[in-house]
């Protein structure tokens, strides 16, 4: 459950790969010197890339650029999700996005996806009805079809970039933690009282080193980490059907008061505004 890297091949006869990963009962913490857009439906789910840790809702649509670190989005989602990635080396049309003017912005967008970037409103409807399409199309209409979704997210303003600074892999190289390891532990008690002196003897470090560590890695503390898993599991719970009261207290919080306002806080609205919406 370390990081792993990923073997990529082209899918045959093109100059990248397209398809449609099924990987939610796996923890897959990995990276690989392709370029990565992915773009997925599910009810909520986990957006770890680099060190930003967060979740998306309904959809989401980001670039990652190489050896970026990243979970697999489908990860952990419990309800019915569709998911197209598309996978490519950064000089898979040889040398045009240099040395052709046309590619200028492409070229651009390329070179700061090592942040990853996130695409959300206009951008990411038209973009997800591109990359639904290009399955059924013919080769060389698949790479025209390509080089249209990046001149649209390269023009684009609707993007959030997720790190501040380089999460390639290098940073990563050195990682005693296994991440999986961490995710295992909260998975199985953030409905109960996960507790920092058991993960840091999981992976067998003091507590005072794994605060620190994890802190660096992540950018958030350890109960930061399990509250943002547990919001994470509300938001579904709360579309199922449950009621704000019930999913408090299934997924772990005493208090209903402290539940609505980190429910807020994280998502910008209160769970009864979430499940109406």
């Amino acid at each position: 459950m370390k990081i792993k890297k990923e073997i990529v091949f082209p899918d045959p006869g093109q100059s990248f790969r397209l398809f449609k990963p099924r990987l939610r009962n796996s923890f897959f913490w990995h990276y690989h010197p392709e370029y990565e857009l992915v773009y997925v439906e599910a009810v909520t789910g986990i957006r770890h890339v680099g060190q930003h840790i967060s979740s998306y809702t309904e959809s989401d649509l980001v670039l990652i650029g190489s050896n970026v670190p990243h979970l697999n989005f489908d990860y952990g989602v419990k309800t019915e999700y569709h998911q197209i990635v598309v996978q490519l080396k950064e000089n898979f049309m040889g040398d045009a996005f240099r040395e052709t003017p046309e590619f200028s912005r492409i070229q651009q967008l390329f070179e700061k996806a090592y942040l990853g970037l996130s695409f959300y409103g206009k951008t990411k409807k038209i973009v997800a009805e591109k990359m639904t399409a290009m399955q059924q199309l013919p080769h060389f209409d698949q790479l025209l079809n390509l080089l249209e979704i990046f001149e649209i997210l390269a023009s684009s303003k609707e993007v959030t970039e997720l790190n501040d600074k380089d999460t390639t892999v290098k940073l990563f190289f050195d990682d005693k933690i296994r991440m999986g390891a961490v995710y295992k532990y909260i998975h199985a008690k953030y409905d109960k009282s996960p507790d920092v002196n058991d993960v840091a003897a999981s992976v067998h470090l003091s507590t005072s080193a794994f605060c620190r560590y994890f802190k660096k890695q992540t950018r958030m503390t350890f109960t930061d980490f399990v509250n943002q898993y547990r919001i994470t599991q509300a938001k579904t719970l709360l579309l199922k059907g449950s009621s704000v009261t019930e999913v408090c207290y299934e997924v772990g919080f005493q208090s209903l008061s402290y539940f609505n306002k980190l429910f807020q806080k994280l998502t910008g609205e209160n769970p009864s505004a979430f499940k109406r919406r």
